[in-house]
């Protein structure tokens, strides 16, 4: 069951926009002469499989552009980017005769990860294939790959969102959201009423606004339901820890959702939604 954070939705969305991607791949020092028509999105659709599904993914001319986004800290980039990678190279070379003589042409993969995180984490960090080696000894004919992480939070690589107004309005969107939630002390305001009140702001002040005032209902809809779950998921933690009951249980999730689909948190349908399943595979996930 994979755990979509409302904040990876956003970014996927506007990853999808050819605009967009080669706003956030200009400001990485991409091709400055590059243009949206030469984006060919390549990202994973939903339902290739529950596990496999990358954020953003396109390629400009020869080189193939990974992004992925992290609000918790992942270790796993480089493992995940991997998959990512061949997976989407597979349909790439599917007609192509890979025991010939001749040799088959791949453009260069390149994998960012944005971080934004309440933890705090470096600036940038380098992350490498290598390190989850079980054996660390000479890596001689050894694949490596690595993903760099920029932390995007307030104060961090400000210069990289000065060159990206995408990752600076989506900051601003996901730093608005934060700034309300805070400033709601008695917690009596609705997740959505947050939301929304930080789209509109978005809108009011020309930030991505052609994007929120697009899909802002979308946005809304994403994010209200992933924060649902996010606040249900910290109060189970708690009950499910003071009953002794929270380590080691990795059907933590199931019983969360079963919880959550008993006190009618979320129905069944955006459950499984949000668990990126059908309705009868959700149900034989709780049913278990």
């Amino acid at each position: 069951m994979s755990n979509r954070e409302y904040k990876s939705d956003v970014f996927s969305m506007l990853m999808e926009y050819p605009e967009y991607a080669l706003d956030v791949y200009k400001a990485l020092g991409g091709r400055s002469d590059a243009k949206p028509s030469m984006v060919e999105i390549k990202t994973l659709e939903k339902g290739i499989s529950l596990s496999v599904r990358n954020d953003a993914a396109f390629i400009i001319d020869t080189e193939l552009s990974l992004y992925e986004h992290q609000s918790t800290y992942n270790p796993n980039m480089p493992l995940r980017s991997l998959i990512y990678l061949a997976e989407i190279l597979k349909p790439m070379v599917k007609n192509k005769d890979l025991y010939s003589k001749k040799l088959i042409k791949i453009p260069k993969p390149k994998f960012v990860v944005f971080y934004n995180g309440e933890d705090d984490r470096p600036e940038k960090e380098i992350q490498k294939l290598s390190t989850a080696y079980s054996h660390a000894g000479d890596s001689k004919d050894s694949i490596e790959l690595t993903c760099t992480v920029y932390n995007i939070n307030p104060d961090k690589n400000n210069d990289l969102k000065k060159l990206s107004y995408v990752l600076d309005g989506y900051m601003t969107l996901v730093n608005k959201v934060r700034e309300l939630k805070s400033a709601d002390k008695d917690y009596d305001r609705e997740n959505e009423d947050v939301v929304k009140e930080a789209v509109e702001y978005c809108i009011d002040n020309h930030i991505l606004e052609e994007f929120f005032r697009e899909r802002g209902s979308e946005v809304v809809k994403n994010m209200t339901i992933d924060m649902t779950f996010e606040t249900r998921q910290k109060l189970f933690t708690k009950e499910a820890y003071e009953d002794g009951i929270a380590e080691g249980k990795e059907e933590g999730k199931a019983m969360l959702l079963k919880a959550m689909l008993k006190d009618g948190t979320i129905t069944i349908e955006k459950a499984a939604e949000y668990a990126d399943m059908s309705v009868d595979e959700l149900k034989k996930v709780i049913e278990d």
